[in-house]
């Protein structure tokens, strides 16, 4: 019988303690699910499920842990620590990427259709000489084609859209023009009408779109961010958006979360400011996913969305 430290939250404790037990039985698994509390013999745990706003800290007494597996898709907060020396897994699960790709979807289409142009003129005039091109004729560029970007790209395809997705090694999607590396990256932001973010928290997309590489983009280009705050360099987005170069940003993510009361972002125009629940993540299908990865580690397979330390994600 498995023991399963759960190292996270008392929150997340009380979404958990129902969904989880039953995850692991659907699975055949018959497990300890143990909350953490002081006093806890770090011996006799052989998973922790994990999030990083819980108490555990030092992995580094757990040797006998097989795998950690975090409820949180991002793993910046936990990738650099060094006490962890076990596998490693984020979370990808069905509830998560079906919420990313809705939020993507709206916002795409919500600029595309033009709503907000149409929606801020309610004062009498018919104004019926401005109609959205077709979804083919609008390019929308995906930065990130990780599980969750790939979702996004591929539903945005599937809706009709012009799709490039750019990821930081070369990959090949079906029905979707894939680049890479620096050269790629120039040439997918060049045509990129709609610029979806969906990339990791690492060293080298930190500050990535910076005032040079905004620039590239076409004038009135519209910017949707829910990935990580840290890709976007918040004074150079706001020169962008003051100059016109960029129309609108939709920012989920940011560099400091809450948002502080005091930010341009909430104040300006041409921002719309969402509260980081782009893709959140559901106890029941996250739940299922932990679930899957336990049963494989004790069948012996090999273990889903486990982390590359080298690239941090």
């Amino acid at each position: 019988m498995p023991r399963i430290l759960f190292a996270a939250t008392e929150d997340d404790w009380h979404d958990y303690r129902h969904c989880l037990p039953k995850a692991l039985q659907d699975k055949g698994l018959h497990a300890e699910l143990i909350p953490y509390h002081e006093g806890l013999d770090p011996a006799l745990v052989e998973y922790i499920v994990y999030a990083p706003a819980g108490p555990l800290q030092d992995f580094s007494p757990y040797t006998k842990a097989r795998a950690v597996l975090s409820l949180w898709a991002g793993v910046e907060k936990i990738v650099g620590n060094t006490t962890l020396t076990q596998p490693l897994c984020r979370m990808v699960d069905e509830g998560l990427e079906k919420g990313m790709v809705e939020w993507v979807l709206g916002h795409v289409m919500h600029h595309h259709l033009g709503l907000g142009f149409f929606g801020a003129h309610q004062d009498g005039v018919w104004r019926n000489d401005r109609a959205a091109p077709l979804a083919s004729d609008r390019k929308v560029t995906v930065l990130g084609l990780g599980a969750l970007g790939q979702a996004c790209a591929r539903m945005l395809a599937q809706v009709g859209f012009d799709v490039t997705g750019w990821s930081r090694s070369a990959r090949a999607l079906d029905g979707l023009t894939c680049l890479h590396g620096e050269a790629g990256l120039t040439q997918a932001l060049s045509s990129a009408e709609v610029l979806v973010t969906i990339l990791p928290q690492t060293p080298e997309t930190t500050n990535l779109l910076d005032a040079a590489r905004l620039a590239l983009l076409p004038e009135g280009a519209v910017i949707l961010n829910p990935g990580r705050g840290t890709v976007l360099v918040d004074d150079a987005l706001l020169a962008a958006l003051d100059a016109g170069q960029i129309g609108h940003a939709v920012l989920d993510v940011f560099r400091q979360e809450p948002l502080p009361e005091a930010h341009p972002f909430w104040a300006h125009p041409r921002v719309t400011v969402t509260p980081h629940i782009a893709a959140a993540t559901r106890p029941e299908t996250a739940s299922k996913m932990v679930a899957e990865n336990i049963a494989r580690a004790e069948a012996g397979q090999p273990l889903l969305h486990q982390v590359n330390r080298t690239r941090g994600y």
